[in-house]
């Protein structure tokens, strides 16, 4: 007598959702200077000069703003590459992740 294996076909359950968005937010302090601000947003979140010279005022006027809606794990990451960027230049800016409602 002969065993028989019996293979089920297992179907899969994908309950895969679209990655949560977290918003990048820079914090206004007295001592970041406007032209660091601008080069941190040209240099990591790829904003023209412009874009970035008015995101940097409305950062000084309000006293915060949001610089980008992304991915956690690439909001931490760049949340992480300005501050390093920040401090190896003598600045304290701090950046923020919030959820995105």
């Amino acid at each position: 007598m002969s065993d028989s294996i019996v293979k089920s076909k297992i179907e899969p359950k994908l309950n895969l959702k679209e990655p949560s968005l977290y918003k990048v937010i820079y914090i206004n302090d007295e001592i970041t200077t406007v032209e660091f601000v601008v080069r941190s947003l040209v240099e990591v979140f790829h904003y023209s000069e412009d874009a970035a010279l008015d995101l940097a005022g409305l950062i000084h006027t309000t006293g915060s703003a949001v610089v980008a809606v992304l991915p956690y794990e690439l909001a931490e990451q760049k949340g992480v590459e300005v501050t390093i960027m920040a401090r190896n230049n003598g600045f304290p800016l701090q950046i923020k992740l919030e959820p995105d409602a």
